[in-house]
């Protein structure tokens, strides 16, 4: 729910407005990403206030800008990164745009402000995360291809008391056209869902590569380093996340000559070997690999994920291997001389809902029914 301010001084700008989000990307021990859009160019902040019992006007809030090399981005996307924040603490926060009207030399004119209720509506709230917690809860959906009627079935099955995380491993669209699309496609859904107080976490899948708007897709999923591969570490489980590209060779006619997924693969992997020593991997109980595509089949950017990825996870001890991108559920155990951790794959109308604590990681796999159709169970790395 969003609402209008007029300046005095602003001309009239009653369209001006929050068309989609807020909600949480990046979100790690001590920083987070505020992501949202409005249908004119604006700058963009956030205030933020600790989840406590004060009201939120009791003192005046920090105010966190959308903004590059110290300028306070023009856009319709609004992206703001907080950090300093404190592990394990619970926050408050609003988010505000007020619309640029004109920018010429020294002069910017300022029209209406968007911004999130605050007087009847309860602001949302987040946790930052914290990897010293004894346990964690976290689900993963893929391969929805747009279809809301069964992301919203099968996040309907997700303890959100308890939860605190998800992931989207990879196509929950069909291609990639247009802004408007991501958030018809599944992003509103998730956003009424979950996403404005809940981190929810991307792995790429192959379909997102797809089509004229695909370049985007870091502005509407950042990460904290910019990539799209990255490691995440929350309780007592470290998340190696995979972007493991297209599936068949870059020289396809399908990709017409836009695609560099064998490079890209090949400077993750260069990536991975140094992330894969880092000490929260090499110190996490569990070590969970999230990536779209799995490392078996026969195709082309299979192969690429088994023979880039798979060596340096053996070698740094992976416990398992979730993935989507074939549309129904495979378990492979590990294999001879392949991959020495179990493979799980998730199909499209499915829900992988996970639970760690110290004695054990537990993840189970349930269809729309909420029948639970397979199960891996892990103990704590030595």
């Amino acid at each position: 729910m969003a609402f209008a301010l007029t300046p005095l001084f602003s001309y009239s700008q009653e369209n001006f407005k929050i068309t989609h989000g807020p909600y949480l990307q990046a979100l790690g021990e001590t920083g987070v990403n505020i992501v949202w859009t409005t249908n004119k160019k604006a700058i963009a902040w956030v205030e933020l206030a600790p989840a406590d019992s004060t009201h939120f006007y009791a003192t005046e809030r920090p105010k966190y800008f959308a903004a590059e090399h110290g300028i306070k981005t023009e856009s319709t996307v609004h992206n703001v990164r907080i950090d300093g924040l404190k592990p394990a603490t619970r926050y408050r926060y609003r988010v505000y745009t007020q619309e640029v009207l004109s920018h010429q030399s020294y002069i910017v004119k300022y029209g209406n402000i968007a911004a999130s209720e605050v007087f009847r509506a309860q602001l949302p709230v987040f946790a930052t995360n914290d990897t010293k917690a004894e346990q964690v809860q976290f689900a993963i959906i893929n391969d929805m291809h747009q279809k809301n009627d069964v992301i919203r079935t099968l996040l309907g099955q997700v303890d959100w008391k308890n939860n605190q995380l998800v992931f989207f491993n990879g196509d929950m669209q069909n291609n990639s056209r247009s802004e408007e699309q991501i958030f018809t496609s599944f992003m509103d859904t998730a956003d009424s869902i979950f996403a404005g107080r809940i981190p929810m976490y991307y792995a790429r899948g192959n379909h997102e590569t797809r089509g004229e708007f695909a370049a985007e897709f870091p502005r509407y999923f950042p990460t904290e380093t910019g990539k799209l591969y990255y490691l995440l570490r929350t309780g007592p489980v470290c998340f190696v996340v995979l972007d493991t590209g297209e599936d068949k060779p870059d020289s396809d006619i399908e990709y017409t000559g836009i695609a560099d997924y064998d490079a890209y693969r090949t400077e993750q992997a260069t990536w991975l070997k140094e992330a894969l020593k880092r000490p929260e991997y090499t110190e996490a109980p569990y070590k969970v690999v999230v990536g779209h595509i799995p490392p078996f089949g026969g195709w082309h950017g299979e192969k690429e994920v088994a023979e880039k990825f798979v060596p340096l996870l053996n070698e740094a001890g992976a416990q398992i291997m979730l993935c989507g991108h074939l549309h129904r559920n495979v378990k492979r155990a590990p294999e001879a001389g392949a991959w020495r951790f179990p493979v799980l794959v998730n199909s499209n109308t499915s829900i992988i809902k996970a639970k760690a604590d110290k004695q054990q990681l537990q993840i189970e796999v349930f269809n729309l029914e909420g029948k639970k159709i397979d199960a891996v169970t892990l103990s704590p790395s030595k």
